[in-house]
Order: structure tokens, then sequence, then C-alpha cells
């Protein structure tokens, strides 16, 4: 068991423009308040081929925990069902967590009463 959880960061240069080392910036403060270990930041461009599929691959090979975002355009303006599978996704902007475990709610009963 790893000490902390380990993410990913990812965008895509084509999205990311000028802005690219803010984004990365961000995705690394993001990580470290979060608690998360950022192992590495993959950048695709205009030009990779399925690129969610080859982010899909780096999740599974490195086991990560979660994949960190700037927004969900870096995503293709959603986010796939197929990598919450895998891992948890935190989008930046907005600050939000797609969690791949269903989270209960506390004082929610589940028996029904």
């Amino acid at each position: 068991m790893r000490p902390r959880p380990t993410a990913v960061g990812y965008l895509r240069r084509d999205v990311s423009g000028i802005s690219q080392d803010w984004n990365e910036i961000q995705i690394r403060s993001v990580a470290q308040r979060l608690g998360y270990d950022l192992a590495k930041t993959v950048v695709f461009g205009r030009e990779t081929d399925d690129p969610e599929g080859r982010l899909l691959n780096v999740i599974r090979a490195m086991d990560v925990d979660a994949v960190i975002v700037p927004n969900a355009v870096h995503l293709g303006g959603a986010i796939p069902d197929a990598l919450v599978q895998e891992c948890d996704v935190v989008t930046v902007s907005p600050e939000n967590t797609y969690a791949r475990w269903p989270v209960p709610l506390r004082g929610l009963r589940v028996d029904g009463g």
C-alpha cells in the first residue's frame, strides 16, 4: 500500500495553448492540497489518436487513484464514464471530484428506516 494516493495530471496542449504552464501549476497545486502524490502529467495534442484510450492505458499501467485535469474541455467537454470507472477524476476549474466509488451520505439509513 502506498503512503499517499497517487494521481496523474492530464491536459491537452491544443486546449491549454499559452496557458499550459499555468495549467500544470494548477494541477500540481490541487494534487498537493488534496493529498495526492502527483506521479506525472500526461500531455497530448490534437495529433494524438484516441487520447481517452491512451490516458486509460496510462492510468491502468500506473495504477493511479485519480486523474487531475484543468477542466472538462481537456476531456472533450464531458467527464468520460470509462475514466470514472477506473479512477477519480478531479477538475481544477470548477473544482469538482467525480468519484469512482459512491460516497455514503451521513445520517442516511440504508435499511429504509
